[in-house]
């Protein structure tokens, strides 16, 4: 879908929401998925915004950056001086702290949590020759590669999921580590060479979720239509995730992984919290009876965390990571 309108409404003639998003095609695309659920369920028009943003502007590494949470500053100012009604981000983009006069008006159903690496030749992570180059821009997927593979040179990189890709097919890098989400998304599982499990390989708070945020004042149709693509199993697992971060105060440049489920009436979190170099990871699981707790995310979430403090967190992480 590109910038635009469709559909109608049938409960407020001509009244189109505005969606902001990022200008990656990834972002679009995404974006536009959730744009046509929202104009399907409510009737109404919908217009996707793009957005640049500073991490979009900027070739620096997240880190420097001040972490993943730079993706979101431009669709925030969008959404509060009323440029849009409603903007999509990538969960894992989100900063776990919610931001003042906003708040997530839904949370659509989760695609594919998992990473997945794209080398060359169809290599997997242990086919991959000592001193293969392996780029990614996520602190939690380096110290997972140097974990797994001591020996293999990993690279700090920036750009979109066709950049990345492309310095693979260039020879420039051996391999890339990506979301399985964007690749579907996008239609290019086809660069996939082996999918990770969770167990093994758990992903950041989040992945594979998207959200749809608004002003906290946000009412009538349009609060109503964005709330007609919430998945509520979704929320409170990528909210029990998510907690983790808050609670441990847990910055840019702490490599934490969580994943959540729900089965059986019980809500399942595991949550890991890995050494930069990869030589060290500590992880704490936690379940509750989701009927047992008027919030069982944070009622996981701070069981699983607290047991991570006491094993030493804020130890194998950089000064301040967390508090």
């Amino acid at each position: 879908m590109t910038a635009g309108t469709t559909g109608g409404s049938a409960s407020e003639p001509g009244r189109v929401i505005r969606i902001g998003t990022r200008k990656s095609t990834l972002a679009m695309a995404q974006t536009g998925m959730v744009a046509d659920a929202i104009a399907r369920s409510s009737g109404m028009g919908v217009e996707l915004v793009p957005i640049t943003s500073e991490g979009d502007r900027s070739r620096e590494s997240l880190s420097s950056l001040g972490g993943t949470g730079v993706f979101a500053i431009g669709l925030r100012e969008a959404l509060l001086d009323g440029r849009c009604d409603l903007v999509v981000h990538s969960l894992k983009d989100l900063p776990a702290r919610p931001a003042d006069g906003l708040r997530i008006a839904a949370v659509p159903r989760r695609a594919d949590a998992r990473d997945a690496l794209c080398a060359r030749d169809g290599l997997t992570l242990d086919s991959l020759p000592e001193g293969a180059r392996v780029g990614t821009g996520s602190p939690r997927r380096a110290a997972q590669l140097r974990h797994r593979r001591p020996d293999l040179d990993v690279v700090d990189i920036r750009g979109n999921v066709d950049t990345r890709l492309g310095k693979v097919a260039s020879g420039e890098l051996d391999a890339v580590v990506l979301a399985v989400a964007g690749l579907e998304r996008l239609g290019r599982l086809d660069a996939v060479s082996e999918f990770f499990g969770l167990d093994g390989w758990p992903t950041a708070p989040g992945q594979g979720a998207l959200a749809v945020e608004a002003r906290e004042d946000l009412l009538g149709p349009v609060a109503k239509a964005a709330a007609s693509v919430d998945h509520r199993p979704t929320r409170m697992t990528v909210g029990a995730e998510r907690a983790v971060l808050r609670i441990l105060e847990a910055g840019c440049a702490a490599p934490i992984a969580a994943h959540a489920l729900v089965d059986d009436g019980l809500l399942f979190l595991s949550a890991r919290v890995y050494r930069p170099d990869g030589s060290e990871h500590i992880t704490s699981s936690h379940a509750l009876y989701v009927s047992d707790s008027a919030d069982p995310a944070e009622a996981v979430a701070a069981n699983v965390a607290q047991e991570l403090l006491g094993m030493g967190a804020a130890g194998l992480v950089p000064t301040g990571a967390i508090s």
